[in-house]
């Protein structure tokens, strides 16, 4: 810290330099002139004379600033907060290693249409595909440059819309609008938080919906951090979308966008990914066996025809810890003696639960004509 910066912090000057310092008319270096300003805006004396000087900044030099590795971090902060941007000194700020990718990560997902163009033209974007991935999710991207990204990130051309599964959305939307209005308000938030965050959508997904983004994405090695950050992408996407929206994403989503929103608190949504023509075995599998969803996905698997002929699925179910009693009990009869003999032995279901499959597995077991003791 210099010593005019130290001296003013501890309000040691007298006013008339303190004036001075609040019109950037101090005799020092760029960067720690920006600095004094910037400390100055939270005084309740000079701080509005020191916003309008950061204001009036000469562009090119600030530029200069920013653009070296050693930038103060205070003028790193002050510039990129949204209020304070100036997209003249974006390029720089983006280039600046002190501007963490994840940071590049949270902006590219909802940056403007002149921040979209900066961030296509930067050499660090163009090399971090955590962000290039994020930038897929902007709005403002054309279908040329969503086909350019993924082109880029080896993801291959765009499928083309499949109208049997927009045809089921619409249908199904229309006979259940009535609880998508219900539900209209409800606010996303991922069932089971990052305490079992492990399952279905994964660690970040669950902690990306409790915490800020920009504090969600912890520090991973190079090789880890693309689905990281990937993740948080698509989760802080479906997070700005209304009950409606994540119910088409439900239908007409990836297979990532459904392990997310089977665990969206709005029910509406969670029978939406039960209901979607695109939904797959092995992941109702998942699903049944996973501890972070609610009860609710756990009784509409039970009681789809399709998903309880599945017998890893009724295997999974039964083995949950979540299941409801009255769903294990009236489907424990179907398990095969082998796995009756596991479910016996299982100390997170109910006793009761226990007890119904130990008496069947007896039965099963027992020899032809042989009278199993009560």
């Amino acid at each position: 810290m210099s010593q005019m910066m130290e001296l003013i912090r501890n309000n040691a000057v007298p006013a008339t330099v303190m004036r001075s310092a609040a019109r950037g008319a101090l005799s020092l270096p760029a960067a720690e002139m920006l600095q004094i300003l910037i400390h100055l805006t939270g005084n309740a004396v000079f701080g509005q004379e020191a916003a309008l000087t950061l204001a009036r900044w000469d562009h090119g030099s600030a530029l200069a600033v920013l653009s070296g590795s050693d930038a103060p971090r205070e003028v790193i902060e002050y510039f990129w907060d949204e209020k304070n941007r100036r997209p003249a000194l974006m390029p720089a700020l983006i280039e600046n290693p002190q501007v963490g990718e994840q940071r590049l990560v949270e902006l590219a997902g909802r940056a403007s249409r002149e921040l979209v163009d900066l961030m296509l033209a930067s050499a660090r974007v163009k090399g971090a595909p955590a962000v290039l991935h994020a930038l897929l999710d902007n709005p403002h991207l054309t279908e040329a440059e969503v086909q350019h990204l993924r082109e880029e990130l080896g993801m291959g051309a765009m499928a083309p819309p499949d109208p049997e599964s927009e045809a089921a959305h619409d249908t199904w939307s229309r006979e259940h609008s009535a609880e998508i209005e219900a539900e209209e308000g409800t606010v996303f938030e991922l069932i089971g938080g990052h305490e079992e965050a492990s399952e279905v959508a994964g660690p970040v997904a669950a902690t990306a919906a409790s915490e800020p983004v920009a504090t969600a994405i912890a520090p991973h090695r190079k090789s880890e951090a693309l689905p990281a950050a990937v993740k948080v992408s698509t989760i802080v996407r479906l997070a700005r979308m209304n009950v409606a929206g994540r119910v088409k994403q439900a239908f007409l989503g990836t297979k990532e966008e459904r392990a997310i929103l089977i665990r969206d608190n709005a029910r509406i949504v969670q029978n939406a990914v039960l209901s979607s023509p695109k939904l797959s075995e092995p992941e109702v599998e998942t699903f049944a066996a996973a501890k972070n969803v609610s009860e609710n996905v756990l009784r509409e698997i039970s009681r789809n025809r399709r998903f309880i002929k599945v017998y890893a699925v009724v295997r999974n179910l039964l083995n949950n810890a979540r299941c409801p009693i009255d769903v294990s009990l009236t489907l424990v009869k179907n398990l095969l003696v082998t796995d009756l003999k596991t479910l016996q032995g299982n100390k997170n279901i109910p006793d009761t639960l226990r007890k119904v499959a130990t008496k069947l597995f007896k039965e099963k077991s027992a020899p032809p004509g042989h009278k199993v003791e009560q």
